[in-house]
């Protein structure tokens, strides 16, 4: 079986080694042109090409899928079953129809629920207790093609975008074996989404990570959670931007008239904790401007900060 992968971060790489490993005919490799990254804002490639030179596997890096140039290489190339894994580019009709057993696609979620480009932040974000892999067929929709196997995992609950990430590329891996596994017999059937049941997912972009103390706890919780490692929940204290990797609620507190976003605590014993809408969220994990992430006590060792100081609002440290 002749197989084209399509594929361009990290999450992409466990699926791209899948097919490797099993011994299919891998005869290329599609991923995104190279990108300026870091401060350097140097030209570097993607994870997916990085594993295919190593292989030494033929790199495919159209500007836009739908290039007539591109189409015909697919064309010359003659795949059995094309295989995408967050490619970024959505596949003309002309591509999807090239191969016989059709094209496959690796998604983050247990489809129809969140279609699109962000769904492990967004079950974060939604306070989403499961989620999991959906190998479907693709069609001209978003995520919208017949379902070919699925496979679930909770989400636990301290674990952040980060972590689901690579449980799900792992995840991902395996059920695509499972689903070339499928293909070596017949081609197997798919079975038509509930389309009346989907949901999508909202753009996630670096102005999300702003933190709204307005939020009850759960709903912080999980914002920083879900924009964890990127692009990172944020606040501010006083002018300075502070950086939020971990928080959990706390108990005491026998403070009354408490307002949303006030610091509560700024301390070696309680740590620094704030207020949200319905309780209070210590926040264990901190990174300040050019510093690495430490946590909150060592941060407060550095930096003293007023009790009753409310973020986002210009006050001073």
């Amino acid at each position: 079986m002749k197989i084209i992968f399509m594929g361009t971060p990290d999450f992409s790489v466990p699926s791209l080694k899948t097919i490797f490993s099993e011994e299919y005919e891998l005869i290329g490799v599609v991923t995104q042109p190279d990108r300026p990254r870091g401060r350097g804002k140097r030209l570097l490639p993607s994870p997916v090409k990085k594993w295919a030179l190593e292989k030494g596997i033929n790199i495919y890096q159209p500007l836009r899928a739908r290039d007539e140039e591109f189409i015909t290489q697919i064309e010359d190339l003659a795949p059995d079953l094309i295989v995408t894994a967050a490619y970024g580019q959505i596949l003309p009709k002309k591509i999807l129809d090239i191969p016989p057993l059709g094209c496959i696609n690796v998604h983050a979620s247990l489809l129809p629920k969140y279609r699109g480009a962000s769904p492990i932040q967004q079950a974060i974000l939604d306070g989403e207790t499961k989620t999991g892999i959906t190998i479907m067929y693709m069609d001209e929709g978003m995520d919208t093609g017949d379902i070919i196997l699925q496979k679930e995992t909770p989400i636990h609950p301290d674990e952040n975008s980060g972590d689901l990430h690579d449980r799900l590329a792992d995840l991902g891996a395996k059920a695509l074996r499972e689903s070339l596994k499928l293909f070596t017999v017949e081609k197997p059937v798919g079975i038509p989404q509930a389309h009346e049941d989907a949901t999508y997912c909202q753009k996630i972009d670096k102005a999300m990570g702003r933190i709204n103390w307005g939020m009850n706890i759960d709903r912080i919780r999980n914002h920083i959670r879900a924009l964890t490692p990127w692009p990172g929940a944020y606040t501010y204290i006083g002018s300075m931007r502070l950086k939020v990797w971990e928080a959990y609620q706390v108990e005491y507190c026998n403070l009354k008239n408490i307002s949303s976003g006030q610091i509560v605590y700024a301390d070696e014993q309680h740590g620094l904790v704030v207020s949200g809408s319905d309780g209070l969220i210590r926040l264990s994990k901190v990174q300040a401007p050019g510093k690495r992430v430490m946590e909150d006590v060592e941060f407060l060792r550095g930096n003293r900060i007023k009790v009753n100081t409310f973020l986002d609002d210009g006050d001073e440290v």
